[in-house]
């Protein structure tokens, strides 16, 4: 697959190129930190949009790029037991450095024909149905549940919605409040609307640096509030979207780094931040640090604000 170049990533691509036709080690230096120096300005300077544009990245490692890389072993499971099987759902079996675990994840596709086949990441009513009968199996056999969220949204056909899309995610939501077994959901790039949040409801939510969660994507926000799709850069600065908003709002409990400016330049490096997630969230089932009372505090507490303070002084409660 050619190497695809963000708009405000032009710059640094020819600061690379430039490095790699060095004549001399001397010239390849200076040029290599000069690269060094304006890639750390201008990833530690990302407008909220620009974040948004590099979750989307086509070329950002997707689900089932961690399960090969990451878990001893990954046997799938497919169907709902009710309709049939959405591919667009992954959900299994892993072991973990030995512990076994239940998996749940959308897989968006790399090649254009699995991106077709999979929707995109956009599951149908089925493929949250299937999640749900995996988050069942493993509260019945005692394992902890990690989910893998990477989808703009739930699939807006109008066949999900004839099929039960609201309730599928509804029910998920409920379930997951109550299931007796710990779950760790990581958010790997876009985690958009209630097709995010039907396999997100956990104890513990980590979420890449430069991914993002929102309630609607910044140019329907746009389209809604202004009547202009061309405004999502400033629809995606109100909404909040980034890694240290949520962390901030207490949406989320971490962030894992991407080293050397997104995960789709370092693969590897993103991996490991995802297995050291997992190991740590592992670490606190042995210590019993999660409840399904904490649970459901932790999302009881969201959106909610004391009022009346000094302005610039309001709080989050909790």
């Amino acid at each position: 697959m050619a190497e695809q170049i963000l708009p405000f990533e032009k710059r640094l691509f020819e600061l690379r190129a430039l490095m790699n036709q060095a004549g001399s080690e001397e010239e390849r230096l200076q040029w290599q930190a000069q690269f060094e120096r304006e890639r750390d300005a201008l990833y530690r300077n990302l407008t909220p949009w620009q974040r948004i544009q590099l979750a989307r990245h086509p070329q950002r490692p997707r689900m089932l790029y961690y399960t090969q890389r990451i878990f001893d072993d990954f046997v799938e499971l497919h169907g709902d037991r009710a309709v049939g099987d959405d591919p667009a759902m992954v959900c299994g079996i892993a072991c973990f450095r030995g512990r076994t675990l239940f998996v749940a994840g959308q897989q968006k596709g790399v090649s254009t024909e699995e991106k077709v086949r999979r929707n995109f990441g956009m599951a149908h009513p089925t493929g949250y149905r299937k999640a749900l009968r995996v988050f069942r199996l493993a509260e019945r056999l005692g394992y902890p549940i990690v989910t893998f969220v990477d989808t703009p949204a739930a699939h807006p056909g109008i066949e999900a919605e004839q099929h039960g899309q609201g309730p599928a995610i509804a029910q998920n939501l409920l379930a997951c409040a109550s299931l007796k077994t710990p779950i760790l959901s990581i958010i790997l790039s876009e985690g958009g609307s209630g097709g995010a949040l039907g396999i997100a409801m956990a104890d513990w939510v980590a979420m890449f640096e430069y991914a993002v969660y929102m309630i609607c994507p910044p140019e329907r926000c746009a389209e809604i509030l202004w009547r202009d799709a061309e405004k999502k850069a400033l629809a995606a600065a109100a909404l909040r979207v980034t890694a240290a908003n949520l962390k901030e709002l207490g949406v989320i409990d971490a962030i894992l780094p991407e080293e050397g400016g997104g995960a789709h330049l370092n693969p590897e490096a993103a991996a490991d931040a995802v297995a050291d997630a997992i190991a740590a969230f592992l670490a606190a089932c042995d210590k019993r640090t999660w409840t399904v009372e904490g649970r459901q505090r932790k999302f009881q507490r969201m959106g909610r604000w004391r009022e009346g303070l000094p302005s610039g002084d309001n709080r989050r409660e909790g």
